[in-house]
């Protein structure tokens, strides 16, 4: 399971480099990922070849992609999209020829998709079975649901439960585009006549579509550093700055379900095994084999590091929000876009995999 996070998915792809370098031969048939880690798992899902040429294949996309890819950066774009919404405030949204939807274009982003999810490969994929199943979660803006839409195992995609579903359909980079689509900062897509946007948004059960779809094992790759839990932070003086509550808004959709969510599945798990041999386990309960992959390091820390790396605009931008005021940024580490951090990320990824082996090795069938 793939989560969201905008710029610290690039983590993910090295995670999964590492891998591919130790155990070549495993294989993922359920991938299932919500927001930047849709991108992730639209990209896995539809490789083609062996894991590693997969893999590569998905990491050269991230070592090439900038902020202009994914948004326009530039104070046009921005400070028009500013002013639309400041002019339908003033004329109470009558006019319907400035309407603003979103602070950011993601044009250019509509377009680096084609670069991570191949439609054709994930159709040959799925057909070979290769592939199981693919999951990509939204947000249907028309009742608040989470929707996941899954291309594969057609007759076990459909599912309902409060306030989620789960629909089979063909997946497209719009969808992927719909599971990226953060409220208000990017527009909504639409999908079948209905908008969707960020699956993470409302997604109280972020392990619930893989083990839909089959799955008696999880990996899961966090974007939240093992030791954030002891981490105690600088107090400020004065008020806290724009930019540090904004991160942990940006920390509390992202990663916050997901926490809480393998604890409850850690739990369930305690609970069916002390069950005695010869009792059933409760209907539809099953014991998941799980395991979870998280940064060693702080990734708000490295985007600290990197400020430099962003484009005038936007680090004016957050420089106004105080986020210079602060030794580690997760505002920004979800917005950086660009070479210097990708690439910190993708090598810490990789290393952590490596260095975490002893543990996850067996689990993966290799000593």
């Amino acid at each position: 399971m793939l989560a969201g996070g905008g710029a610290r998915a690039a983590y993910q792809v090295g995670v999964l480099h590492g891998i591919a370098e130790r155990a070549p031969h495993v294989r993922f048939p359920i991938v299932t990922g919500v927001s930047a880690g849709a991108i992730n798992a639209g990209g896995l899902a539809s490789g083609e070849g062996t894991l590693l040429d997969s893999v590569e294949r998905l990491e050269r996309a991230w070592r090439s992609i900038s902020l202009r890819d994914v948004f326009d950066p530039t104070l046009l774009s921005i400070g028009g999209s500013l002013a639309r919404w400041g002019y339908m405030v003033l004329t109470r949204g009558s006019a319907s020829l400035f309407e603003a939807r979103s602070i950011l274009d993601t044009r250019p982003l509509k377009r680096t998709l084609t670069r991570y999810v191949d439609e054709e490969a994930l159709q040959r994929n799925v057909a070979a079975g290769r592939l199981t199943a693919l999951g990509i979660t939204t947000t249907d803006y028309s009742n608040g649901r989470t929707v996941t839409f899954v291309q594969g195992l057609h007759d076990e995609a459909a599912w309902e439960r409060a306030g989620r579903v789960g629909l089979a359909a063909e997946v497209t980079p719009d969808h992927v585009l719909a599971s990226s689509a953060l409220p208000l900062v990017f527009p909504a897509v639409e999908i079948g006549g209905r908008h969707y946007g960020d699956g993470s948004i409302r997604q109280t059960a972020p392990l619930a579509p893989a083990i839909h779809l089959g799955a008696e094992r999880l990996f899961v790759i966090s974007i939240r550093h093992a030791d954030w839990k002891r981490a105690t932070g600088t107090p400020f003086r004065g008020y806290p700055p724009a930019a540090q509550v904004a991160g942990m808004l940006f920390n509390a959709v992202f990663m916050d379900a997901m926490e809480a969510d393998i604890e409850r599945l850690q739990r369930v798990n305690r609970t069916l095994e002390a069950f005695p041999a010869n009792v059933p386990h409760p209907e539809r309960l099953r014991v998941i084999d799980l395991q979870v992959m998280q940064p060693s390091r702080d990734l708000g820390r490295i985007a600290a590091e990197n400020v430099d790396a962003l484009p005038t605009t936007l680090r004016y931008i957050l420089r106004g929000l105080g986020a210079h005021e602060l030794s580690q940024s997760d505002l920004l580490s979800y917005l950086l876009f660009e070479p210097p951090y990708i690439r910190r990320l993708l090598e810490l990824g990789r290393a952590d995999l490596h260095a975490q082996w002893d543990r996850l090795g067996p689990w993966f069938g290799e000593i």
